[in-house]
C-alpha cells in the first residue's frame, strides 16, 4: 500500500517553511560562484549539495528512527530516496576531496572541478525543488545524470 501524502517533517523543521531551505541552498550555490578559489568554489558546491540532501532527508526521514551512531548523509539519502541514488553515490565519491580541502589541501581541485562541482550541484537543487515543491517523488529524468557529469570531467583530463 502506497503513503498518499509525505511523511511528517523531522523535529525543528515544522517551523522552518520549505522555501526558506531552498533559499538556503540557493544561497550555498552563489557562494560556491562568488568564491575565488577553486577549493573553495569546490568546498561551497558540496555544502550546497549536502544542503540538497537534507531538504529530501527532512521530508522522506521517518521520525523516531535513531542510529546509535552519525551516518553518512548521502547513505541515508539513497536508502530514503532510492530515485535518487545515483546523485548520492556521485557526491559521496567527492567527499574525499571535500576533505582534504576541509583540511587545508588546495591543490587537489582543478577550477574545472570545482565549476562542474557547482553545476551538478545546481542540477541537483533543480530536481530536488520541482519534486518537492509539487510534493511528489523526484522525476528519475534528470536534466542531467550524474554519470554524465563524471564522464564530462574524465574527458576534459583525458
Amino acid at each position: 500500500m502506497r503513503e498518499s501524502s509525505p511523511r511528517p517533517p523531522l523535529p525543528g523543521q515544522r517551523d522552518r517553511p520549505l522555501h526558506l531551505d531552498l533559499q538556503r541552498a540557493r544561497t550555498a550555490l552563489i557562494e560556491a560562484e562568488l568564491a575565488t578559489r577553486p577549493s573553495e568554489r569546490f568546498l561551497a558546491a558540496h555544502v550546497a549539495a549536502l544542503r540538497v540532501a537534507a531538504l529530501v532527508l527532512a521530508q522522506r526521514a521517518r521520525p523516531g528512527r535513531t542510529a546509535s551512531r552519525p551516518r553518512d548523509a548521502w547513505l541515508v539519502l539513497s536508502e530514503v530516496a532510492p530515485e535518487l541514488g545515483e546523485w548520492a553515490a556521485f557526491f559521496a565519491a567527492t567527499a574525499g576531496k571535500r576533505e582534504a580541502v576541509r583540511a587545508g589541501a588546495t591543490a587537489v581541485v582543478t577550477a574545472r572541478e570545482a565549476d562542474d562541482l557547482i553545476r551538478d550541484a545546481q542540477t541537483f537543487l533543480t530536481l530536488v525543488e520541482r519534486s518537492l515543491t509539487r510534493g511528489g517523488r523526484p522525476d528519475r529524468r534528470a536534466p542531467v545524470q550524474p554519470e554524465l557529469a563524471a564522464d564530462r570531467s574524465a574527458g576534459a583530463s583525458a
